[in-house]
């Protein structure tokens, strides 16, 4: 083990190697407190709160944030418009700043995209 990195830095590495393998389990899972899905929430509390700390990212407005999270995720606005509930044309409002989410809308947003609500609320 290289001496260079830290604890920190080794628990990072491995959630997000797991959440790429999570994300692939638990697309086709519909109980959201199955293990996988609960492993997955929790390794990307590790991943948020070290690049937090140690990854200097600019600042995203609700509507990229979406955008970004949407593309790495592989996902159509299509597929999060049933996921959440709501019409594709409102995700795509949303993704253009044409329009904001509900509260409601958002935090299911966050729960399904895995974004964390700070962002999504603009603070």
């Amino acid at each position: 083990m290289n001496k260079n990195i830290d604890l920190e830095e080794l628990q990072y590495q491995y959630a997000s190697n797991r959440i790429e393998e999570l994300i692939h389990i638990t697309d086709s899972q519909d109980d959201d407190y199955s293990k996988e899905n609960i492993e997955l929430s929790i390794m990307s509390d590790v991943v948020w709160n070290y690049e937090q700390k140690h990854v200097q990212m600019p600042s995203l407005t609700p509507a990229q944030m979406l955008e970004v999270t949407m593309e790495e995720l592989g996902l159509s606005q299509k597929e999060v418009a049933k996921r959440v509930g709501i019409s594709p044309s409102r995700i795509s409002d949303y993704v253009n700043g044409r329009a904001e989410p509900t509260l409601k809308v958002a935090a299911r947003l966050c729960k399904e995209l895995h974004i964390p609500p700070a962002i999504m609320l603009g603070i």
